[in-house]
């Protein structure tokens, strides 16, 4: 059954910052990965991205970090989305405290059908992830939406107002745009990414440029989500001039697919 998550309306009306919950498991970090299946990736694309990530949640370097805070213990939540987000596409939350649990959630990544479907609704992911983050049985000092992606938003509601309204309930976003095939319409999806996707302290923007970069670029994210420190200033995006945040829409056309809600206006 299809379903689509519409918790934007919600997230655009937030007028404060609420505090992560209180009470529940003590993590580290709670860490949503949203992961983009749209049909704009390729078959190539799409595998070397789960490649990367089931390599980087079974690598030493990934465990390590979890094991190094002061818990010892993260909340891990994956989801993949493209015009909608689909009931099927959602690995539930989990706690990864070492080996054992890292490669079981892994295995869970791998298992997964590779399938795609149409439309790039970033804001409906931020929405979805904030909706995960909002409701989970744990409590961390970090609260972060990891989204990937290889186009702008072009479904939904404005990205830049979905991820205001996330980082105003104390939420960092960050973004792994994927520009090994980019689309002449958008050039710099990765100062797309910087000015309208991300933002919250220590939010940063890793590009992948190339597919050999895919395993190492995942690996190095997910280690600095975790450890909350890094080389963030390092790869952030520099952007001389802002980006229109409304790229997407105005490149869009309908689509006659039943899957695929018209939101035209």
């Amino acid at each position: 059954m299809l379903k689509l998550f519409s918790l934007l309306a919600c997230l655009a009306c937030a007028e404060a910052a609420p505090m992560p919950a209180i009470g529940g498991t003590a993590v580290d970090v709670e860490l949503v990965l949203a992961v983009d299946i749209s049909q704009s990736m390729d078959e190539g694309e799409f595998a070397l991205q789960r490649a990367g990530y089931v390599e980087a949640l079974r690598h030493p370097d990934f465990i390590s970090a979890v094991r190094s805070g002061p818990r010892g213990r993260i909340a891990l939540a994956y989801f993949e989305w493209a015009g909608v987000v689909r009931d099927d596409g959602v690995i539930g939350w989990q706690v990864i405290d070492g080996a054992d649990s890292a490669n079981a959630f892994a295995d869970k990544v791998a298992g997964r059908p590779f399938r795609s479907f149409r439309g790039t609704s970033i804001s409906g992911a931020i929405g979805f992830g904030a909706g995960l983050l909002d409701k989970n049985s744990y409590s961390a000092p970090r609260r972060v939406i990891d989204v990937s992606g290889d186009g702008p938003n072009n479904a939904g509601l404005p990205v830049a107002m979905i991820r205001d309204a996330a980082l105003a309930k104390g939420i960092v976003v960050n973004g792994l745009p994927i520009l090994i095939s980019p689309s002449p319409s958008v050039t710099r999806l990765d100062r797309y990414y910087a000015d309208c996707v991300t933002g919250g302290p220590g939010s940063f923007v890793l590009p992948i440029y190339a597919a050999s970069e895919f395993s190492t670029a995942i690996r190095r994210k997910l280690i600095q989500e975790v450890s909350g420190i890094g080389d963030a200033g390092e790869i952030r995006v520099d952007a001389e001039a802002p980006i229109d945040c409304l790229l997407g829409e105005r490149l869009r056309q309908r689509f006659s697919d039943p899957y695929f809600p018209e939101l035209d206006r």
